[in-house]
């Protein structure tokens, strides 16, 4: 087997981050990987501007790990703006000081060769993740792969591939991204749209410039491969497919699922699919294609990416059971809203604002998890209400001024190891629209969805209690709502955001204070002697 991987390939290169990686296990050898920081002059896009990268390259380096290992990773930002890294998807036990949401687990790396190393187990996890910086938009560009090897000697529980291959979707601005952004809030509006989508770093010849960057991924006939997908854009929910070939969904979040056969996935930002995909069809040169999803009517970025496959199932197990949690110890209703509000500042004299509950997250001047152990009184309050304070008919006639919100620091504690049920609820304040929500720190269970509003007497009904899904990213339909499930059994603090930047960015987010609980293995662990100080 053989692959064209003519990948990494994106623009110029402002510089960035120092990424070195030592995967420590007691199963295997030392692996090290050595990640470089270098000034690149690439040009893979027409008109590209500099951006922000780690080692030179557009998506990042891989990280390859064991179920098990321990994996430390040193960073030293060399770029003017604050850093943090993420690893999207990884648990981090009792380790919220490697989870890396600027101010909420810690504060950012600074700029002009500031480091920080995180320093982390891959427990109980196995499968396809990735890493992004979370701060600003930068993980536009600052994003790659995690892929998590089973333990020695344990099989996938569908028939070995004979090959696999990455595909990480991701979109591009002609534009320094932060300045991007900082535009769409100065006007109090929407930001600008991507100029294009990208499969590995290219764009596909679809696109409108005299180069034609193509990722190819070159196969053989009569094999099987397993890709692994990661919509890593910024703002837009995307559909994936390649043309004349069904795949066969086997993982999503890195949790095997039972198997589905599909001509077209869609996957929120933050969300990963594996999907096994046979080459069995006429040998020739087939489209694969990243296109956007629209459910709302404003100017939408409608850019497909395409790449090109060239020719040269799961049922639950004993061994990955659905432990999902059937008594509830706190049901929890989130109402999804968007508002414009007044804004002296503003060249409009107004802006757009989102919130939970009608509270508009207000990030603080300190890590909330250091103010948390640390002491400090007055970064926040943990007092998050578990249901909207006003009910209304959430997804019927559209409000055109939605209810009155507040921008405050408030977080909802939970105590260790209870259950918990959460509906995020969308609503028809300005516009009904789905949303992918990421929650740090846990896996959970979508027990449920439906369109419309949550009915807490028929809905919980129809729930799945058997076998859901598996995930730590989850959309919300537009008009509707999803019921999730976990269990409080990580403590720390632990952020819960939409993964539209654009969302987030205007406040569509809060975090969990999950307490320690009474056990030697129920509490966080220490902070790190180099964590950053704000």
């Amino acid at each position: 087997m053989s692959m064209v991987s003519s990948r990494r390939g994106l623009p110029l290169v402002l510089s960035a981050l120092l990424l070195a990686v030592l995967i420590l296990s007691a199963q295997a050898d030392v692996k090290r990987y050595q990640f470089d920081i270098v000034m690149s002059n690439m040009s893979r896009l027409c008109h590209a501007k500099s951006m922000v990268t780690v080692n030179g390259s557009y998506p990042g380096p891989t990280v390859y790990a064991r179920e098990g290992d321990r994996v430390v990773v040193r960073v030293t930002n060399r770029v003017e703006h604050n850093v943090t890294i993420h690893w999207h998807g990884l648990k981090q036990r009792r380790n919220g000081w490697a989870d890396g949401p600027a101010y909420v687990t810690q504060c950012p790396i600074q700029g002009g060769a500031g480091s920080y190393t995180y320093d982390f187990n891959v427990t109980g996890q196995r499968g396809r993740l990735w890493w992004h910086a979370h701060i600003a938009w930068l993980r536009a560009t600052v994003h790659g792969a995690i892929v998590v090897l089973p333990e020695r000697g344990v099989p996938y529980p569908f028939p070995k591939p004979d090959a696999e291959a990455e595909i990480i979707l991701g979109e591009w601005w002609h534009a320094d991204v932060d300045a991007v952004e900082k535009q769409g809030r100065m006007l109090g509006m929407a930001p600008n749209t991507s100029d294009a989508h990208t499969i590995n770093g290219k764009p596909g010849p679809l696109f409108p410039c005299s180069e034609k960057h193509t990722y190819a991924l070159q196969v053989q006939w009569g094999k099987t491969y397993i890709l692994r997908v990661i919509n890593a854009a910024v703002n837009d929910e995307l559909f994936f497919s390649i043309a004349g070939h069904t795949m066969t969904v086997v993982e999503i979040d890195a949790t095997y699922t039972k198997p589905l056969a599909a001509s077209t996935i869609q996957l929120s930002p933050g969300q990963t699919t594996n999907v096994l995909v046979r080459a069995d069809q006429r040998p020739g040169r087939y489209f694969m294609a990243a296109k956007p999803f629209n459910d709302v009517p404003v100017p939408a970025d409608n850019k497909a990416a395409t790449a090109i496959l060239q020719y040269a199932g799961v049922p639950t197990s004993a061994r990955y059971p659905a432990d999902v949690p059937r008594a509830v110890d706190r049901h929890l209703l989130y109402t999804i809203g968007l508002n414009v509000d007044l804004c002296a500042s503003c060249v409009n004299g107004s802006h757009l604002v989102a919130s939970l509950n009608n509270i508009t997250f207000m990030m603080p001047r300190v890590a909330l998890l250091q103010a948390h152990y640390g002491g400090l009184r007055g970064v926040f309050a943990a007092d998050f209400p578990d249901r909207p304070p006003a009910r209304f008919n959430y997804t019927g006639v559209p409000l055109t001024a939605g209810l009155a919100t507040s921008l405050v620091t408030r977080l909802s504690k939970l105590a260790y190891n209870s259950s918990v049920e959460l509906v995020l609820q969308d609503t028809n304040l300005l516009s009904v629209e789905s949303h992918p929500f990421h929650l740090h720190g846990y896996n959970f269970f979508v027990v449920g969805r439906g369109l419309g509003n949550f009915d807490p007497a028929k809905d919980p009904a129809k729930y799945n209690l058997v076998d859901p899904p598996e995930r730590n990213t989850v959309g919300v339909p537009a008009g509707g709502w999803t019921a999730i499930r976990f269990r409080a059994d990580n403590p720390g603090v632990w952020f819960l955001h939409c993964h539209l930047e654009v969302h987030t960015s205007w406040g569509l987010k809060m975090a969990f204070l999950v307490e320690d609980g009474n056990g030697p293995d129920q509490s966080a662990l220490p902070p790190p002697k180099d964590l950053p100080k704000c």
